[in-house]
């Protein structure tokens, strides 16, 4: 890239995929390419099969109680959407309240605040300590008669912090809340078990977690998304349709009007099976942290570098940081004609940016398949971008 060997480290962005989620999708679409559930034909009924399997993969992975509790949708946006809209908005009036925290990306923001605004509703904002985690004693102070829904990211595709799920969904349950967890940068750095963690709803996108652009999972406890009305309304979400009325099918159909991205459940099914058997969980877990850990280091030793959440107890494998007297945008460029990939801006967080008292930070997320020299490749860059604007 640029002349030079790509080093990539906007995983958090999104991840590169292995050859056996490629080949899986190239081979649904030689071999068994189709419309699903309509059709009697052989091909039909192969995908539909396959696509079947994809769900009850997939909800395996991530420890649902069963297969209809996974919807498929075009990723972590889409599903939270879907909540807000089937699931919040027919309940929610006046003066009620969103719980969120600050270091939420835009997806979990703008979804609530349209209904908030449509109702008359507000979002409360859980701040966060000085080492970039969620305050849990506001958190808890915070929620009250008119709090309506609790939602928060898993992880924090800014800081990288990991936030305590399980208790942070515990808290909200001793006052009887719903809970939706955005999951986007949660798959991708280890197991996750839905029914462990005790929330009402989990969203990610296939992108994050090695798989195909375009297929996320909305995860519900099956008796809310019963109750829940359609999302979009079309072909394939209905049991009987007359120009009078129609009626719909039951979960998960009744949320995915028209063709589904058949490929890409398929090639999302076949990612996790290779972060889990191929690679394994452990692996993923113990490589990423010794590579943050080595990134914090070597960034840390070069005067100026401000590494922004590195206090945090639990983190994943970003690291955002700010260096003295040069815009992220001129560092993310510079380091672009050296073939290195990071990210730079507001990360889809500016709630948080604010917090942090910037407009913005450089951020290096690592997978697994990074390495300790393209660690030290970033931050030899760094340090020579500090000396061009000195």
């Amino acid at each position: 890239m640029q002349g030079h060997p790509l080093v990539y480290l906007d995983n958090a962005a999104t991840t590169q995929k292995p050859s056996v989620v490629i080949d899986a999708v190239s081979r649904f679409y030689e071999r068994e390419n189709a419309n699903i559930h309509r059709g009697v034909h052989y091909l039909s009924v192969q995908a539909t099969d396959a696509y079947d399997r994809a769900r009850e993969a997939v909800a395996r992975r991530i420890g649902a109680f069963e297969p209809a509790e996974v919807v498929f949708v075009r990723g972590t946006t889409e599903a939270i959407n879907l909540v807000a809209r089937a699931f919040l908005a027919p309940q929610l009036k006046a003066d009620d309240e969103i719980l969120l925290t600050v270091m939420e990306h835009h997806a979990n923001i703008v979804p609530w605040q349209r209904v908030a605004e449509e109702t008359g509703a507000r979002i409360v904002a859980t701040p966060i300590t000085a080492t970039g985690e969620v305050d849990l004693a506001a958190f808890r102070e915070l929620m009250n008669e008119r709090t309506k829904m609790v939602a928060f990211t898993h992880i924090s595709n800014a800081l990288g912090t990991i936030n305590p799920v399980a208790e942070m969904v515990a808290i909200a349950k001793e006052r009887g809340l719903p809970v939706l967890v955005d999951g986007a940068q949660g798959v991708a750095h280890g197991p996750v078990d839905v029914a462990a963690l005790g929330c009402d709803f989990y969203a990610f996108s296939g992108h994050k977690v090695y798989g195909p652009d375009g297929i996320g999972v909305l995860w519900g406890k099956k008796r809310l998304l019963d109750a829940m009305p359609p999302y979009q309304s079309g072909g394939d979400m209905v049991e009987r349709v007359t120009f009078e009325r129609s009626t719909y099918k039951r979960p998960p159909e009744r949320f995915e009007a028209g063709t589904p991205n058949i490929s890409g459940a398929i090639g999302l099914a076949v990612a996790f099976d290779y972060l889990r058997d191929t690679v394994g969980w452990e692996t993923i877990v113990t490589r990423e942290n010794t590579l943050r850990e080595a990134a914090e280091a070597a960034l840390a030793a070069i005067p100026g570098i401000t590494i922004h959440g590195i206090g945090a107890h639990r983190r994943a494998s970003v690291v955002s940081f700010s260096l003295e007297g040069v815009h992220p945008h001129d560092l993310g460029t510079i380091l672009d004609s050296e073939g290195i990939a990071i990210r730079a801006g507001n990360h889809c967080a500016q709630p948080l940016m604010k917090v942090l008292g910037v407009a913005g930070t450089a951020r290096a997320s690592f997978a697994f398949y990074n390495s300790l020299e393209e660690v030290e490749q970033v931050a030899a860059a760094v340090m020579r971008t500090r000396g061009m604007f000195a």
